[in-house]
């Protein structure tokens, strides 16, 4: 493990449980009946716990959308061509992407990393050009990529973050854009959880029956050629990951060092934290899991680390998209503690309190 991988791992402390129980004190205080907000009472809760404040705050918004490519495409796993990732980071770059229309919506910022598409992109002053490679290898034949370059892929998670936390940071989602990734993702799923890989292999951009029983067939083919070792999380990595899911786990470690609440999206994200837990498992208390996807195993996945989604709307396009809209859930949340009145500021008449 490298000197700045470990010491963001240092940095990641556990939640103000002082502050989130002065945040559940005036929960019961605001004019509604206790506990009729659900999840956003808890979800405020959890906020101030990451932030340290009884009353958290949610101004600066960010959506880090990771791009790269998978050497594994090469084996018709995808209904999509490789070429996709690369023209779908120019229409990020362009604004029409689904995850451009919900960052307006929601009012976050969107911050586009090449980590390691295959083609080299022309600059673009909001692209950040960040690429470990010229997408991974294919991971049905060996190692998907090198030790130190997925360490290289997490350093770089960790970086993109501290230079957006300079800016102004309450709050960040992950988003994800590669051709292939939801066959590494499946690999990692099936390494970190036990299960089989037809459990939690799915249908990606959407193929056919005989393409997932194929695609099935490349991933087993994956975990007999390299056996990662579940109990080292950087070797799974290496061997059957990619350079953006890589970036996601650094993004999700540096987040929490820096107290920063850590929206994820669907199951490329998910599979970057199995990854980053099993490296530190004090990051599972900063992560708020945006969404069920329509992906197979993604319901297992959450379970497995002990996540509840806010959301089950059969989403599957990644980019990030879920993980905004768990912002706007997130920072709602954190106006209706700050803003509603309590029932003495409002004058009016309190409840029973069950037990009182």
């Amino acid at each position: 493990m490298t000197g700045l991988l470990s010491n963001i791992i240092e940095m990641i402390k556990p939640l103000d449980r002082q502050a989130m129980a002065e945040a559940g004190l005036r929960q019961d205080i605001l004019t509604k009946p206790q506990g009729s907000l659900g999840r956003l009472e808890e979800l405020s809760i959890q906020l101030a716990g990451i932030q340290r404040k009884p009353i958290p705050q949610i101004r600066h918004k960010a959506i880090i959308t990771m791009a790269g490519d998978h050497g594994v495409v090469a084996e018709g796993v995808s209904a999509f061509p490789q070429q996709v990732t690369a023209q779908m980071v120019y229409n990020f770059l362009g604004g029409g992407a689904g995850i451009n229309v919900i960052t307006r919506q929601v009012g976050a910022r969107i911050i586009v990393v090449d980590m390691g598409v295959a083609t080299e992109l022309k600059p673009n002053p909001q692209l950040l050009s960040r690429k470990v490679a010229f997408g991974t290898q294919n991971m049905s034949q060996s190692p998907a990529m090198t030790r130190e370059q997925a360490a290289k892929a997490i350093e770089t998670g960790i970086e993109v973050v501290a230079s957006e936390v300079a800016k102004g940071l309450d709050i960040v989602g992950t988003g994800d854009m590669g051709i292939g990734n939801t066959t590494a993702s499946s690999a990692i799923c099936a390494v970190m959880t036990g299960k089989p890989v037809a459990e939690v292999t799915g249908r990606g951009t959407g193929i056919a029956d005989k393409q997932l029983t194929h695609k099935v067939k490349v991933i087993n083919r994956a975990l007999a050629v390299n056996r990662p070792d579940p109990k080292q999380p950087l070797d799974v990595l290496a061997k059957v990951g990619g350079f953006e899911i890589g970036g996601l786990v650094g993004v999700m470690l540096a987040a929490a060092a820096h107290r920063v609440p850590v929206v994820i999206d669907g199951f490329i994200s998910g599979a970057a934290a199995l990854i980053a837990t099993a490296l530190s498992p004090e990051l599972k208390d900063f992560l708020i899991a945006a969404h069920v996807s329509a992906e197979a195993g993604h319901q297992l996945l959450l379970r497995h680390l002990g996540l509840k989604p806010l959301l089950d709307l059969g989403m599957r396009l990644g980019e990030g998209t879920g993980a905004a809209l768990g912002i706007f859930l997130a920072e709602a949340a954190a106006r209706v503690l700050a803003e509603m009145s309590t029932f003495a500021e409002a004058g009016v008449s309190e409840g029973d309190t069950p037990g009182k």
